[in-house]
């Protein structure tokens, strides 16, 4: 209904987010909502229940379309795969209230500037604006461009320039007023849910909803027991349910709360420096940042001054960031483009903490208030715990396929019971109870519950390993991984930074590798003076403080850092200052110190940092430290050794971190603040190669081994060394020693030349001066393509991943299939290449210590964060151990809760189809079971098995293949429908035969033989008629059915416990096994019993002892067989195989299709060949947004 609508009724919202919605609008009709509400009445509440479970018919019975402008609600739509929808009213914003404290008119001129947005949704002359609030962001509508925009942040198309004049300020009070009302306040406000609200929630779940009518149905047929039992499981659900709920919200209310109450220095245009509560903040205050160890409670972008910022709540790692102020450009560039280095490096996000505020001369440090509330960075985070990404599981859909296909048999048996007891003339009350009775049998009210018992086992063993859960769906997606993402420093690598030496460089090239091991100090020159200075480490109460690979640096130095007072008196040198001065046992230093006079700050965009120092009494140096191959192109190419490439790999092969090293003097008549980036960061004069050692931890090959020695594909994410990455793959066991590495290298498109690629083959040589350590690597350009031969794998950098998927989008997934090393990549190109992989069918998780890997473990299937920060809250999985052993063991405990889904699926379709087919089969003799034959098997038996069943844990080795991942899959189908055929022609047989029994008579209710008949009045007082019995089901039928389906519900659990290879063998789950002998003890002693009291309470009649070894054979040949057909078909692995290829079956997933495309492809991969994005079958002709089996026709 959603689909048909003119441009004016349809809009999208957020555009290209990830959060992107389509937006529809509607208005209320009055005589709509009257039909709506007789509706109700008349349907006695099912009507808005329905209404309530299905937004959109909540709008369509309600409401008309109409144009967005003219909406009184709107209907949201979801663009993903799952399209959810819900809807919302519009409200109004009235300025009028701003009236009395400073007269606001239409044509006032703080409202007359339609230039940003907020005055664009002004409505004149009423004075009132409309917006809707979805997940907590607030959208107003644009009356020039007729649409809903964000409310709450500075406008993207500011330039720097535009900031400072406008901003840069403050604001006025009436502007101030005017933001404040339109915007909302500055506050992540995550209420706590009232418990009566979230009990309503819980118990509108349709789930529970069948449950009731299931109990009062039970209660109107006098089965009370069932009923209660089955009302005191479901009270404990739900309480267990909303105490879990209640204790989330507390939590984060917890972790959101302190934000809300931060006291914040406001600058105002009119008004000076005012103390403010920081809820009142709004988008274009002017912050004032002084003193140290400030909360942010907004996002903010830093005009004046510099800071130094802890980011542990964003990025997981509790490193010092440094941020530089917003230089004012003349461009009308927007200000996030205006410079190729990371924006962000100018913003203070909220939830960090300001540890030092440096201001520039003139004052303070000062900020611009960019977003306030839930769209700020901290805000975001809370949104997406909130409102988490749904899971596409194609296990809850099929289950909902199964219910639905259980109601459609429950159906069939609705209409025969109908027949039956109609033709029999049955009273209608009885008749209709009796048609509803099939529905509570055919669909049982316990299958979701009994499907989520084994996450909840799952869950509580991960926990006793140490890794946490916030997504407990997400347990069963684990055991579907084939493809796990790792980042390379702190996840497979120590976190821990050795410098292990550095190599000086000169006019005749590199010198000796200089060893720290020796415990000499550098010797005195460029070279040390750029190891003291080139960092951002800051000085904290008394204790230096910062990066990791900065500290080893500095302290290899022995120099010491002060901080310099307000008497210092050096020309150039602010008060204030970092000092870097030699140690006082370092002897031959011609200078004082280093003074540190601006930064600008690494960021990994750029792979590089610089420094502008001044020597204490000498020179005004510039100093850069980074990814050598970015130094280098820095440097004067005379001043960068000739054997740089050879020298490099040297060490990179090995594993080791490199750094480079640069500097160059620079006049002393600039001032610091005038000095561009760019013309610092040229002709600079190359230094030498810092050599960083960064060993693999111990658990790491291990681990990988046993990964893909279990098929599971294991690929590297790091923004370290393209080269190094290929060393710790080798030595990791990620990459093996018969297989060949091939590296993808592009060039991008330029003025005159198209974008290219090439592909080289990587070698190992024997390095002979390092013959003592590891080979290291040689780019062969003369080979024979005998890369086939084994397998191989591509390595490629986040520069060649961006090329090659704008400009050779038809070979990324070729490169996919075996790209296994991509180094140097971003924070976005992780996510992008997760989201590549998912594009290819692979079910993905994603392993990283929490830094810069935010964005990747949220897009992954499953994300496992080995940081115990707060930004692991993004990670449906948190390790406290940080190490990669958790992934197998994640593995291992998904594949046992999918395994066990599908046992307790298979099992709970199974008896209720047991109960239903003897049900049935009762009701054509206008018989069934009575309510204490029900309570056995539904409580004693069912209730039991369902409780323990689970309880088996992970096989302790990973296999190399994975469950079915579908409960419509050919085996568990077949499994199902062969039990219920072997059930059904029991129950049938078991039916007939009795009635051809020579005991057998309608009017005799007892069949016992005399000797057991004396035997029974001598043990036994005589029991006076009615009491404890019901002749109305006492029959020979009902004793032989009732047998048959109760020890049936026995042996189908025995049969469907699934062991190896994913779960422990079943008589490892000591407590299932004891129950199933105690339920089948009690089962024979009430069968073979011949106690007449027993016999009454269970409505059962005697019946010969032949007829009961009867029974008990059927029931051994029901087991037989069902046993031989679960382990000879349903598990045997070689007969599938053998069938899907007499049948040709091929899989679907796109990453096989393309797998055979490639197997039958003699030029892939493409050695020592350079092409051009220009080429047919190399550039956009081939769209990767859907790579299908089709675009790849011809090649097949």
């Amino acid at each position: 209904m959603g689909d048909h609508f003119e441009k004016s009724q349809h809009a999208l919202l957020n555009e290209g987010e990830e959060n992107e919605m389509e937006i529809f609008g509607y208005r209320t009709h009055s005589c709509r909502k009257t039909l709506c509400l007789a509706g109700s009445i008349f349907s006695f509440g099912i009507l808005p229940l329905v209404l309530y479970w299905r937004p959109a018919w909540h709008v369509w019975a309600n409401c008309i379309p109409c144009s967005l402008q003219e909406a009184d609600v709107v209907l949201l739509r979801t663009t993903d795969e799952f399209q959810t929808y819900s809807w919302k009213k519009v409200m109004w914003i009235y300025l009028s209230t701003l009236n009395s404290s400073f007269g606001l008119t239409p044509d006032h001129p703080l409202i007359t500037d339609e230039e940003y947005i907020i005055n664009r949704a002004i409505r004149k002359p009423d004075l009132k604006v409309r917006c809707i609030k979805v997940q907590k962001i607030r959208y107003v509508w644009n009356n020039l461009e007729g649409q809903f925009q964000k409310i709450g942040s500075l406008e993207d198309w500011l330039s720097s320039a535009k900031i400072h004049l406008k901003f840069g300020s403050g604001l006025t009070r009436e502007e101030q007023e005017i933001r404040r009302l339109i915007c909302g306040p500055n506050t992540i406000d995550v209420e706590v849910t009232p418990i009566w609200k979230l009990l309503i929630k819980e118990v509108l779940n349709p789930f529970y909803i069948f449950q009731l009518f299931s109990v009062c149905l039970w209660f109107s047929e006098d089965y009370k027991e069932y009923a209660c039992a089955i009302i005191i499981m479901s009270i404990i659900s739900i309480a267990l349910t909303v105490y879990d709920l209640r204790q989330q919200s507390v939590k984060l209310h917890g972790l959101v709360e302190s934000h809300n109450s931060i006291t914040v220095s406001v600058c105002g245009r009119k008004a000076g420096v005012q103390e403010l509560e920081s809820r009142f903040l709004v988008p274009g205050d002017l912050l004032i940042l002084s003193g140290n160890k400030v909360q942010m409670p907004c996002d903010a972008v830093l005009i004046d001054g510099s800071c130094v910022v802890d980011e542990g709540m964003l990025t997981g790692e509790s490193i010092p960031v440094t941020k530089t102020p917003l230089p004012k450009m003349d461009s009308s560039v927007p200000w996030k483009t205006q410079s190729e280095a990371d924006y962000k490096r100018h913003v203070l996000f909220c939830g960090t903490e300001v540890i030092q505020s440096r201001g520039a001369c003139s004052g303070p440090a000062r900020a611009v208030v960019l977003q306030t509330g839930f769209n700020t960075a901290k805000g975001d985070l809370v949104r997406s715990i909130l409102y988490p990404k749904p899971m596409n599981f194609k296990l809850y859909r099929d289950a909902i396929r199964f219910l639905l296909c259980l109601v459609g048999i429950a159906t069939i048996g609705m209409i025969y019971t109908l027949c039956v007891y109609v033709l029999s003339g049955e009273p209608p009350e009885e008749v209709v109870r009796k048609a509803l009775d099939v529905i509570t049998i055919a669909v049982p009210p316990a299958l979701p519950a009994a499907l989520t018992t084994g996450i909840i086992y799952a869950q509580r063993r991960l926990k006793k390993r140490g890794i946490f859960c916030i997504s407990p769906q997400r347990i069963n997606v684990c055991g579907q991984l084939n493809l796990v993402c790792f980042d390379k420093t702190g996840t497979l690598t120590r976190d821990g930074l050795d410098l292990w030496g550095v190599v000086p460089c000169d006019k005749n090239g590199f010198q000796e590798v200089y060893s720290f091991a020796s415990g000499r100090a550098l010797p005195w020159g460029p070279l040390c003076a750029a190891m003291a200075s080139c960092h951002s480490l800051i000085l904290l109460n008394g204790t230096i403080q910062g990066d990791p690979l900065d500290l080893k640096m500095f302290e290899a130095t022995t120099w010491e850092m002060t901080i310099s007072g307000e008497d210092f008196n050096i020309k150039g040198v602010p008060a204030h200052a970092m000092v870097i001065k030699p140690c006082k046992t370092a002897s031959q230093v011609p200078v004082e110190g280093i003074a540190i006079l601006h930064q600008f700050p690494f960021s990994s965009a750029l792979q590089r940092m610089t420094v502008i120092v001044q020597e204490l009494g000498g020179d005004q140096l510039a100093f850069m430290k980074g990814a050598p191959e970015k130094v280098a192109s820095f440097c004067q190419p005379e001043t960068v050794p000739t054997s740089f490439v050879s020298e490099l790999q040297i060490y990179t092969t090995q594993g080791f971190r490199v750094i480079a090293m640069a500097y160059k003097k620079l006049e002393m008549d600039h001032h610091t603040t005038a000095l561009t980036r760019d013309k610092v960061e040229s002709d600079l004069i190359f230094l030498g190669l810092l050599i960083l050692e960064n060993q693999l931890k111990e658990e790491t090959k291990p681990v990988l081994e046993e990964l893909i020695s279990a098929r599971i594909r294991t690929v590297m994410i790091t923004g370290d060394n393209l080269q190094t990455a290929i060393t710790v793959a080798r030595k990791s066991g990620m990459v093996s020693e018969d297989q060949k590495v091939i590296l993808i290298e592009t060039n991008e498109t330029t003025g005159s030349s198209s974008a290219s690629i090439s592909w080289k083959l990587v070698e190992e040589k024997k390095h002979i001066a390092y013959g003592n350590q590891d080979n290291y690597i040689n780019i062969w350009e003369e080979v024979s393509d005998n890369s086939r031969e084994g397998s191989y794998h591509f390595a490629l950098s986040g520069k060649s991943f961006q090329v090659i998927s704008q400009h050779f989008s038809s070979l990324l997934p070729k490169i996919l299939m075996n790209g296994t090393i991509f180094a140097r990549m971003s924070p976005g190109q992780k996510s992008s290449l997760v989201e590549e992989f998912q594009k290819l069918d692979y079910f993905v998780g994603m392993c990283g210590d929490g830094a810069n890997d935010c964005g990747a473990l949220k897009m992954a299937h499953v994300g496992i964060s080995l940081s115990e920060q707060e930004a692991s809250v993004a990670s449906p999985f948190t390790s406290k151990t940080p190490n990669i052993e958790c992934v197998p063991h994640l593995i291992k405990e998904g594949r046992a809760a999918l395994v066990t889904s599908f046992c307790m699926f298979k099992y709970m379709a199974l008896y209720s189809m047991i109960q239903y087919v003897g049900v049935l089969l009762l009701y054509w003799e206008t018989n069934s079971l009575s309510n204490y034959q029900f309570l056995f098997q539904d409580l004693a038996i069912t209730t039991l098995i369902g409780v323990t069943m689970t309880l088996n844990g992970a096989y302790p080795k990973l296999v190399p293949f994975r469950p079915a991942g579908r409960l419509i899959s050919p085996p568990l189908l077949l499994s199902v429908i062969f039990n219920i055929i072997f059930s059904l022609a029991m129950h049938i047989v078991g039916f007939i035969l009795v009635q051809r029994q020579t005991w057998y008579s309608m009017d005799i209710h007892s069949a016992c033989t005399g000797q057991n008949e004396s035997i029974s009045k001598l043990t036994t007082p005589p029991i006076p008629e009615n009491v404890g019995s019901n002749d109305t089901f006492r029959s020979f039928e009902n004793t032989t059915i009732w047998f048959l389906g109760t020890i049936n519900c026995i042996i189908v659990a025995l049969i469907f416990s699934k062991g190896k290879p994913f779960r422990q063998p079943t008589y490892k789950n000591y407590i299932f096994v004891l129950v199933l002998v105690i339920q089948l003890a009690v089962c024979l002693f009430i069968l073979f019993a011949d106690i007449p009291d027993l016999y009454r309470r269970f409505d059962l009649l005697c019946t010969p002892v032949l007829w009961r070894g009867c029974i008990v054979i059927m029931l051994s040949c029901n087991f037989i067989v069902s046993f031989a057909v679960e382990e000879a078909i349903i598990e045997n692995r070689a007969l599938w195989m053998i069938i899907k290829r007499c049948f040709g079956y091929r899989s679907k997933s796109q990453y096989r299709i393309w797998q055979r495309a490639l197997a039958k492809d003699p030029s892939w991969p493409p050695l020592n060949q350079i092409s051009s994005s220009d080429l047919p079958g190399c550039g956009r002709g081939v769209s990767y947004s859907n790579p299908v089996f089709e675009s790849n026709e011809e090649q097949l």
